[in-house]
């Protein structure tokens, strides 16, 4: 997305060797708490997606925080990607890899009608498992995946590319190398 966003990054608080040594933890509760800069994450989100959604898809749970925003922001729907098993009625599912096994996100199967148009938001891309789980299910359900926006990403870690073989548009506000 154009523009540097440093204002959004100073309002970042990095936390180092969390939750383990060598990782440096980017906190967006430090950018949660600044009004303004909150406001200005969700406009600058809103400029990159082309077109209306019909809906905003957040995955769990910090996702929720900005597609919340980004779908009243933009007038559209808000389509709830949870952990398998968190949400009551008819479910489905897509599996995906972690470090050491596998997980599972779920949605409502009536949640997105067949042809709606879906913007998948979350706060962060790392290496794409959770991602690319809640664009399968998007798709699985019929739903037009207009793209994937993201507050962060990781390049190194790969996962907005493994997206965008999949033909996901990707975009984010801040890269950390």
């Amino acid at each position: 997305m154009a523009g540097s966003n440093d204002d959004i990054r100073a309002l970042i608080r990095t936390i180092p060797d969390f939750p383990k040594p060598g990782i440096q933890f980017r906190d967006i509760t430090t950018l949660l708490l600044d009004g303004p800069g909150f406001t200005a994450t969700i406009d600058r989100l809103a400029v990159g997606i082309a077109g209306k959604p019909d809906l905003i898809a957040g995955t769990e749970a910090r996702g929720f925080v900005f597609a919340a925003a980004l779908a009243h922001r933009m007038g559209a729907g808000l389509l709830l990607i949870r952990k398998h098993g968190k949400l009551p009625g008819a479910t489905i599912a897509e599996e995906y890899a972690l470090e050491y096994g596998t997980d599972r996100l779920a949605m409502h199967v009536d949640a997105c009608a067949p042809g709606a148009r879906v913007e998948l938001v979350d706060d962060l891309i790392a290496t794409g498992g959770t991602a690319l789980a809640a664009a399968r299910l998007i798709r699985r359900a019929g739903g037009e995946l207009t793209g994937a926006s993201f507050l962060i990403e990781l390049p190194a870690l790969g996962g907005a590319d493994l997206l965008r073989r999949e033909g996901v548009v990707v975009k984010s506000l801040i890269a950390y190398d």
